[in-house]
């Protein structure tokens, strides 16, 4: 793929860029490396008050930023000011914390016949991070920011249908005042990460993407023995139960089904109702997800706008359409719209049989599951057929259901009555085809660390 700008609004090129040269991207390694061994040695207040100074900016770049990130991967408006003001938080969030979560962790020093004895989190040094186009910004930022905060330095190969937003992130934080080198981007192919990943320089690499991509990339690290953290796909389960309030799940799904136009790794996907709500729940889901407005993602009162790129419409398509023609119906949309851009409408799929591809596979657009369950057991069943286990939803009163539902759910996040989403507060991530590691709290940040044991004798 080509690094470029094109406007899924319209499908036109904006601006085109020229791969790094790899005498530059060897620059930028070093550059990368030298700048670790000074940032290392900084303390946790300079780093924080660099981090709040590079969230300021953004703060201050908001509407020139939203602006791009809705021209380059399609994104309403609301959503990139909503994404930018998460990203400032979260930086915002990891000033302020850091420096508690890496605290030196202290030990039983007597048992181990030690005057003393802890735990030190230490920096590792420079950290690849190959990250995708869904959440231009977000999803880069929830690693930059514990990484620079812990004393690491980022180099980002960013997805090739976002540079812009690539190069704001690679300039954002020199601006702020790290030096230059603690975070910097790579406009590179994805057919140059291996090289990338495997100079001795670098020493781990952070992925959030498609399962084909985070099978390359452990599989590199793995050659290499670095560490790495991978956020894949995601067919979450929303679950409704008859206790559940249904007017609630029901405005819930039609936004976790739709944000982002339906283009989230965390969206619910495969809406499974009980029978004795089913009607009711079908009824009103589909009259909502009808009712949302499909257009420009500039314009005000938009709710979905196009999906990113032409290649994702025909994906979208390739697992509907034999759907359709085997005996799947929609109960709304289920047919691209005419016109320019890559525009899918909102659309409700029912009478799915495990023979479809559907069944089993992500849909990365707005496109939601429906499946009837007669009991607790088929829910949780149905739940986690799938090869994936990201995030899980369940809407029920029931404390025994609950606790069915948290225990048995296979996935890395399970949300009960609400929609999954992420926050810097809580640890994130997937169990299964969706990944390994973690990402946010301090279980994020010390991904990336040397967990040093210290053994001082009396």
């Amino acid at each position: 793929m080509s690094i470029a700008t094109i406007n899924p609004t319209t499908g036109e090129l904006v601006r085109k860029f020229d791969e790094m040269s790899a005498d530059e991207v060897e620059r930028r390694i070093a550059l990368a490396h030298d700048a670790y061994l000074r940032h290392r040695l900084t303390g946790f207040d300079e780093r924080a008050r660099l981090m709040r100074a590079a969230a300021d900016l953004m703060d201050s770049d908001a509407d020139e930023l939203s602006k791009t990130m809705t021209v380059e991967m399609g994104k309403t408006r609301e959503s990139a000011r909503g994404e930018i003001a998460k990203c400032t938080r979260t930086m915002r969030y990891y000033a302020d914390n850091a420096g508690k979560f890496l605290a030196d962790a202290p030990r039983d020093s007597a048992a181990v016949k030690a005057q003393d004895a802890y735990v030190k989190y230490l920096p590792i040094g420079p950290v690849l991070a190959v990250m995708p186009w869904n959440f231009p910004l977000w999803q880069v930022v929830r690693f930059a920011a514990p990484a620079l905060m812990a004393g690491n330095v980022g180099l980002l190969k960013h997805a090739s249908n976002v540079p812009q937003c690539a190069q704001y992130l690679g300039e954002v934080f020199t601006r702020a005042g790290f030096e230059e080198g603690c975070f910097q981007t790579l406009l590179i192919g994805a057919r140059h990460v291996e090289a990338v990943l495997r100079d001795p320089r670098v020493q781990a690499a952070t992925l959030t993407g498609s399962e084909p991509a985070g099978r390359s990339v452990a599989s590199i690290a793995g050659d290499e023995i670095k560490h790495t953290v991978l956020e894949l796909g995601g067919s979450d389960p929303f679950v409704v139960m008859p206790s559940a309030d249904i007017d609630r799940a029901v405005k819930t799904a039609v936004f976790a089904r739709t944000q982002n136009n339906g283009q989230s790794c965390i969206g619910a996907k495969r809406f499974i109702v009980h029978a004795d709500v089913y009607e009711e729940f079908s009824a009103k889901f589909v009259a909502g997800m009808d009712a949302l407005r499909v257009g420009d993602p500039m314009e005000d009162g938009v709710d979905v706008g196009p999906l990113a790129t032409e290649q994702g419409r025909k994906d979208v398509e390739a697992l509907v359409d034999p759907a359709l023609a085997a005996g799947a119906k929609a109960l709304c949309g289920g047919k691209r719209l005419d016109g320019a851009g890559w525009f899918y409408p909102p659309t409700v799929i029912t009478d799915i049989t495990e023979d479809m591809d559907i069944y089993r596979q992500e849909v990365f657009g707005p496109v939601a599951s429906l499946y009837k369950v007669a009991d607790i057991d088929e829910a949780v069943s149905l739940a986690n057929v799938v090869d994936f286990g990201l995030g899980a939803v369940a809407w029920t009163e029931d404390a025994d259901e609950r606790a069915r539902f948290i225990r048995d759910l296979e996935a890395g996040a399970v949300t009960i009555n609400g929609m999954t989403t992420s926050y810097p507060e809580l640890p994130f991530g997937g169990v299964k085809r969706s990944g390994y590691g973690r990402e946010l709290h301090a279980e994020g940040i010390r991904e990336f660390c040397n967990a040093k044991t210290v053994w001082v004798g009396e």
